[in-house]
């Protein structure tokens, strides 16, 4: 039995490759690129986001915004969850595990919800109408 993967800390990583849903890869053979776990900036990390949720990468976005939402001011907290739970969501819709995917997106819309407009740049009113009609027929992805 091997070791867990860890960096030159100690810390526990992952050193696996993964494929562009966060999937797991044997060693040896190439993923995407790992995104940083060190936390950007608010409008930094929406950019990223979207970038990656572009290029087809819910699971890596959702890191992205998982890493703001453990560094944020606590009173941010349900926003930057509700974003990286919808990224989750959205990782496990295009895995083909449609109840997951649900729960996930209702669980980070009911996060966002009190949120309203534009926030860091983001419509939330339209992110929130998108996951509704995600939810209603597999629309487009939210963000």
């Amino acid at each position: 039995m091997t070791g867990r993967d860890r960096d030159e800390a100690g810390r526990p990583r992952q050193a696996r490759p993964r494929d562009a849903l966060g999937r797991p890869l044997p060693y040896g053979t190439t993923g995407v690129e790992p995104v940083s776990e060190k936390p950007l900036p608010p409008l930094e990390t929406i950019a990223e986001a979207r970038r990656l949720l572009d290029e087809g990468r819910p699971f890596s976005a959702h890191e992205v915004l998982e890493a703001r939402w453990k560094d944020c001011p606590e009173v941010e907290r349900p926003l930057w969850q509700g974003l990286a739970q919808i990224c989750v969501g959205l990782t496990h819709r295009a895995r083909g595990n449609e109840i997951g995917a649900g729960r996930l997106l209702d669980r980070g819309l009911r996060q966002i919800e009190h949120y309203s407009g534009e926030t860091y740049g983001l419509d939330l009113t339209a992110v929130r109408n998108c996951i509704r009609l995600v939810r209603i027929n597999g629309g487009s992805d939210p963000i």
